[in-house]
């Protein structure tokens, strides 16, 4: 458990990122607050990253959740477990979600021996969300929440930060949370991992340290290639 909290404080330490905070009021006052964004981590970010998450406690397995599917027909998200899985909480109005869409269909094509899924959660009006998907397809099952949505990522230990990926092993226990938007490398290097464990290669604790050693090295990379100067701007 003490791995799994440190794969997710390495992960919001490394972004330079994207965070969103969806304050919910009574229709049809639902309104998001602005998105922060940085070019570079700062010299206090890791802190300041730190201090921004969550204080509620992330759950060991899969927690028992409900929400209705576009249909409106209630789905529990457990029907999805038993496989490798990834669940993804975004909202319409998220500018880092919205950018994950191409990518989580690619990985889902991608993954389809690994009998890997991902998992939509709109946290979101359904209506703003049945017509974002009318000019945005999305190939993997998708649920949406209002209240009970931010419920369910409450449920996570997660609140109200947007985007946020939650890696869930064949026992439908959680292996790793992702903060902020998510990259095609640490996509398949946790993907990998949720193989590994599947095939007996390593254990969950052991799956869980390379995530999080590996998501902090590659956001530090693209920390470190954002701020290089390009070989026409240096000469």
């Amino acid at each position: 458990m003490k791995i799994l909290f440190a794969a997710v404080l390495v992960v919001a330490a490394g972004i330079g990122g994207y965070f969103a905070y969806f304050l919910f009021q009574p229709k049809p006052a639902l309104q998001p607050a602005p998105v922060a964004t940085a070019s570079a981590p700062q010299p206090d970010s890791s802190a300041a990253a730190e201090a921004s998450l969550p204080k509620k406690k992330i759950p060991d397995a899969l927690p028992d959740i409900t929400l209705a599917d576009k249909a409106g027909k209630p789905t529990r998200l457990s029907s999805f477990g038993g496989r490798p899985l990834m669940i993804n909480f975004w909202a319409t109005w998220c500018a880092p979600c919205r950018r994950e869409i191409p990518l989580l269909n690619k990985i889902r094509e991608q993954r389809k021996a690994q009998n890997a899924e991902i998992v939509g959660v709109a946290v979101d009006f359904k209506e703003d969300v049945l017509k974002f998907l009318e000019k945005t397809p999305v190939s993997y099952p998708l649920l949406i929440g209002e209240e009970d949505g931010l419920a369910a990522a409450e449920s996570f230990g997660m609140g109200m930060a947007f985007p946020f990926s939650v890696f869930v092993d064949s026992q439908n226990r959680i292996l790793a949370i992702k903060i902020g938007e998510l990259h095609e490398d640490e996509a398949n290097f946790a993907f990998d991992r949720l193989r590994d464990i599947d095939k007996g290669v390593m254990t969950r604790e052991a799956a869980q340290a390379a995530v999080s050693d590996a998501f902090r090295t590659m956001a530090a990379n693209r920390a470190q290639a954002e701020t290089s100067p390009s070989p026409r701007a240096a000469n």
